[in-house]
């Protein structure tokens, strides 16, 4: 959804290339994780080890706690960073898997939710994934609730289709978003 955005115009702040890019060889935020969590969570090419990671944090709240302490400030500074470099009459779009989790839907002037049933996301993070079905399940179970999620939503895009059907309802939200953009001007 927001690559389609960017492709008609929003200035897209994505979460996940954020907590990605952190994370890199000789960032602080790699050196936090791999203190906190040893050498099991680094590759041997110095990288995160990202399933490392998920194998331990999926399975242990307080785990994931501390990796949230580590990388949720990093990237709230980076994100403050981008949308204060972005031009004033752009259309922000915040790609943020997280906001639910982090209490963030206040923050924001519109929420788009993109939502599929429970099963439609196991059957993707298995088969698009990798992940085995526990793991998908673990996962899912650690971020906020499909019901939370649609709670906080002012608009609903349906990914259970195709991709063509996703590509036509982001097309139309992106032009609700665009008309409630020129009307705040």
């Amino acid at each position: 959804m927001s690559a389609r955005l960017a492709l008609l115009g929003a200035v897209v702040i994505d979460a996940d290339l954020i907590a990605r890019e952190i994370v890199e060889p000789g960032e602080p935020a790699l050196t936090a994780i791999h203190e906190r969590f040893g050498d099991e969570v680094i590759s041997p090419d110095g990288t995160l080890n990202r399933q490392g990671v998920a194998d331990i944090v999926f399975n242990d709240p307080k785990s994931l706690a501390d990796l949230n302490a580590i990388m949720l400030p990093r990237i709230a500074a980076r994100t403050r960073a981008e949308q204060d470099a972005a031009p004033d009459d752009a259309v922000v779009v915040h790609d943020s898997p997280l906001l639910v989790e982090q209490g963030l839907d206040g923050a924001y002037d519109v929420i788009v939710v993109v939502d599929c049933p429970d099963d439609v996301r196991v059957d993707r993070l298995v088969n698009l994934r990798g992940m085995t079905e526990i793991d998908a399940r673990a996962r899912m179970a650690a971020q906020a609730s499909r019901d939370d999620r649609l709670a906080v939503a002012d608009f609903v895009i349906e990914n259970d289709g195709s991709p063509d059907d996703l590509r036509h309802r982001v097309d139309e939200v992106w032009l609700l978003l665009r008309e409630a953009a020129e009307e705040n001007c």
